[in-house]
This record gives C-alpha cells, structure tokens and sequence, in this order.
C-alpha cells in the first residue's frame, strides 16, 4: 500500500479491508481508487467489492492467493492499442478468461490551482497516448506514472500548481482537485476493452454468442501462418484479433495472440482448430466467455 500516494492510501485501506472481509466479493484491479479500472468494475459488477492493486501482476495475485474472486484487466484500447500484455500475464498465471467488458474512457485535466499555469502533465501512458493532440496542441509536458486516478493522487500530494493530472474526471472529487478542462481526448469513440479473469471458468456454455481467445506458435517453416490460419477461413469462422509477440531473445519464434467469435465445440471451429494445431508447435485456450458487444459487421 505504501507504493500509493499518500491521499489515495485511506481510500486503499478502505477498500482492502472490505476485500478482505468478504473476498468471494471482492474483484481486482490496477489502480488506485478512481481509475478506469476501478470505474469498469463498478460497472460490471454490482455487488462487487473492487480491490485496487498495484501492478497488473499485483492483481492477478489477489485471485491466485484467494483474495479476490475475480480481476479486471484492460488489454486494449481503441485509440492507442495495446495496454496489458495478456498473452506474457495470464498463460503463466493458471487464470482463464470468463468476460469482458466495454468502457467509454472520458479523461479531464486537474489540478491544486485552477489560476496557475500548466506546464507538466501526469498521468498513465495510455492516458497521455490517448489525449497526445491535446497536450500537444498545448505544449505540455507529459510525464508517466503508474495509473490515471494514482497520478491525480500525487498531484495532490505534490501540491505544486504547475503540474495537473489526466484521470476520469471522478477522480478530481475524490482527492480534492479542481477539474481544469474535460474531452480530452483525441476521439469520441475512446474505448477500452476489459477482460474477466478467475480461477476456473464455468463448465457451462456460455449463453448467446461467445469469444474465444488463444495463444499459439506455428512452426518455423515457410507459410506456416498462412496455412495456420486456413482452417478459419473455410469454415468461415470470424477472426477478430490477430496480434504478434517476441518471447525471449532469439527473434527466431513468433507467437501469436487471436480472438475469434464462436465455442470450441462449435463445429466448424473445431474443424479450425484441428487445422491450427496441425501447424502450430502448441496452441493454449485462454478462455471462452459470452461476448459484451457484437463483433458483426
């Protein structure tokens, strides 16, 4: 607790403590109080009790040790990519994916003084990614820290009305900042896509439609990928997310990171995934869960 800024560690304190208390409530997140990922776990779960972690690590720990019931991680963003590297996080951490979630990311701009002049901007790097015209257009100073709501809280620690903060504008309230702008940023269709991690996921299929998210690596020989990817095309199975990644040093074996709509058991998945295997060194089912928004055209 004590990597939290000194306003957010009552709000900390709090929270683990009602965590603590009854944890098969409880439900994971990178941040401090006030951060999107606290904001998506209010929204997914009404009777959930959000435990603010640290590091992304952090959080998935609370569920392995029995801490938490559940976590929330954001892997994506619709303006600036990438934001939680899932396929090095979860294969290792005996997690499956049971959900996801959608959040509209709204960001203002606060500060201790709202007369002072602005030089220096804090906040997470997706944050600053996502409103980077913004500061631009204004010549701020962006500089990084650990979550949204976690810079806005040492902004207030720090006191100095140069230097204002990025985070959902809740946060302002919360560590008694003024808001100095709002709509920061660079599009209205900021979204961030969360996924639901726990322990086991449910014997049961999922009602509706479903995702399902693997890992693989194909083998080292020519067209590989190619082939690999074959069996979804013919059997005319949606492939949403097709990601690429470097594990280790030797940048001689790539992995890859999909989603794609439907159930293992679906036929013609099956079929696609037979066809994957058969070109790949191994492939890992990192969950099956009910989609949050269509994928459709």
């Amino acid at each position: 607790m004590e990597s939290y800024p000194a306003p957010a560690r009552a709000l900390v304190a709090q929270m683990m403590a009602a965590a603590a208390a009854e944890p098969n409530r409880a439900v994971a997140f990178q941040g401090a109080p006030g951060a999107n990922s606290h904001i998506a776990v209010d929204q997914a779960f009404a009777d959930a009790l959000p435990l603010p972690c640290f590091s992304f690590e952090d959080a998935i720990d609370a569920v392995r040790e029995g801490r938490a019931d559940r976590a929330m991680i954001p892997i994506e963003n619709s303006l600036h990519g990438r934001v939680a590297d899932i396929h090095f996080l979860l294969p290792e951490s005996g997690l499956v994916i049971t959900g996801e979630h959608f959040l509209p990311i709204r960001y203002a701009l606060m500060g201790v003084d709202p007369a002072a002049k602005i030089t220096e901007v804090m906040s997470h790097p997706q944050a600053l990614g996502q409103c980077r015209n913004w500061l631009r257009a204004r010549g701020l100073r962006p500089v990084t820290y650990a979550d949204t709501a976690g810079a806005a809280a040492m902004v207030a620690e720090l006191g100095q009305p140069e230097t204002a903060a990025i985070a959902p504008p809740a946060a302002a309230e919360l560590y008694g900042l003024d808001i100095l702008a709002d709509g920061l940023e660079d599009a209205e269709h900021n979204m961030t896509r969360f996924v639901i991690l726990a322990l086991e996921g449910s014997n049961e299929r999922p009602a509706g439609q479903v995702m399902t998210t693997f890992i693989f690596e194909v083998k080292n020989i020519p067209a590989a990928l190619y082939k690999a990817m074959g069996g979804f095309a013919t059997n005319g199975v949606n492939m949403t997310k097709l990601e690429s990644y470097q594990r280790g040093g030797s940048f001689a074996a790539t992995e890859f990171y999909a989603d794609i709509e439907g159930h293992p058991e679906d036929p013609a998945v099956a079929r696609a995934l037979e066809e994957l295997a058969f070109h790949s060194k191994w492939v890992r089912i990192l969950g099956t869960y009910p989609q949050a928004r269509p994928r459709g055209v």
